[in-house]
């Protein structure tokens, strides 16, 4: 249920409201709209409707939530959610491009990917400090280290910076040096993690998993709400089908079906989805025809030398010809650059 307040509610009126469903045992979570306040309220229903909330000096109306996951849900906010990550704005008129490696090998390396990202227009620099994966022969990272390397990029070139953490120490030491997380697919429904993140109100990025279904993926994005952290960006990164000529299949569908059932943002990352760098140029274009509010593309100084998906890497060439291909896409479809 959600309990929509007056636009001139005072805070006092607020408070009263929350007090009362601490007193019958809901959790109440403030959701602030541009024009006026509303209470998520997470319960039984029933019990709900039987307060007499509508009485109540200052609430509106009560409304109930259909779907699973309530903050989450378009019911419980209309307009779009907007991510502050520094300067950036991620949900607002304007696609985001965030670039850089997928990890985080040598000063040298993200300091070259940065200025590059920088120079071709991208907001926020990601690389990879946590890799989680499927060898444990692979390079695995280089982790607080790596992390260090960031931030020193991330200073040299003016950008945000962004990197994937795996577990509730790496996502404390993340904080310490980074703007944003990233949660990846394999951590989708790692609910301790998820909820840890909710607790440390840092911006995040929630990759969908491997295999999960829309309502699977929002439910992840709900435990993280409802610990309170509203910061969150939505991340299709493909799925997992019988289709193997690609790395993955991109469902571009679950840009404007995930835009109509939730208010949060929605990022598309083509490097993952195709595992191929000839297709990510295609695929990015399709993206944001498709309403996403922005991409995160791998871009290494030489692909052919990354320790890590050089074959779905973007060279700086690459990444350049991208920035000025999507300009006239995102003109098409009334968004900024």
């Amino acid at each position: 249920m959600v309990i929509v307040m007056t636009p001139n509610a005072t805070q006092t009126q607020i408070e009263k409201v929350n007090k009362i469903l601490a007193e019958y045992g809901f959790a109440g979570h403030m959701i602030t709209g541009v024009n006026r306040i509303v209470i998520g309220a997470v319960g039984d229903r029933q019990a709900i409707a039987s307060l007499g909330l509508e009485t109540l000096a200052g609430v509106e109306k009560v409304v109930p939530i259909r779907r699973p996951y309530k903050l989450v849900s378009r019911e419980a906010k209309e307009e779009n959610t907007i991510v502050h990550v520094k300067d950036v704005a991620i949900g607002g008129d304007a696609v985001t491009v965030i670039g850089g490696p997928c990890a985080i090998e040598s000063v040298e390396q993200v300091m070259r990917a940065a200025e590059e990202v920088r120079r071709c227009g991208g907001k926020i620099l990601r690389g990879g400090a946590f890799k989680p994966r499927t060898s444990p022969y692979a390079f695995q990272g280089l982790e607080e280290e790596g992390l260090k390397i960031m931030r020193i990029a991330g200073r040299f070139a003016g950008l945000p910076t962004v990197s994937e953490v795996i577990d509730e120490a790496s996502l404390e030491l993340a904080s310490q040096y980074l703007d944003m997380v990233q949660i990846g697919a394999r951590n989708m429904q790692n609910f301790r993690l998820l909820q840890a993140v909710g607790r440390a109100r840092i911006p995040v990025i929630l990759k969908r998993g491997l295999s999960a279904t829309i309502e699977e993926w929002l439910m992840a994005a709900e435990y993280i709400l409802s610990e309170g952290n509203s910061q969150v960006i939505l991340c299709e990164r493909g799925i997992r089908t019988y289709e193997t000529a690609t790395r993955n299949t991109l469902d571009l569908s679950a840009i404007p079906l995930v835009k109509e059932l939730s208010h949060l943002p929605i990022l598309v990352d083509p490097s993952h989805a195709t595992g191929a760098s000839r297709l990510v140029k295609s695929m990015s274009k399709a993206a944001v025809a498709a309403g996403a509010d922005g991409l995160l593309v791998e871009v290494h100084p030489e692909p052919c030398r990354a320790l890590c998906d050089g074959p779905q890497s973007l060279d700086p060439e690459g990444f350049e010809v991208l920035m000025k291909e999507l300009a006239p896409v995102a003109r098409a479809v009334n968004r900024l650059m």
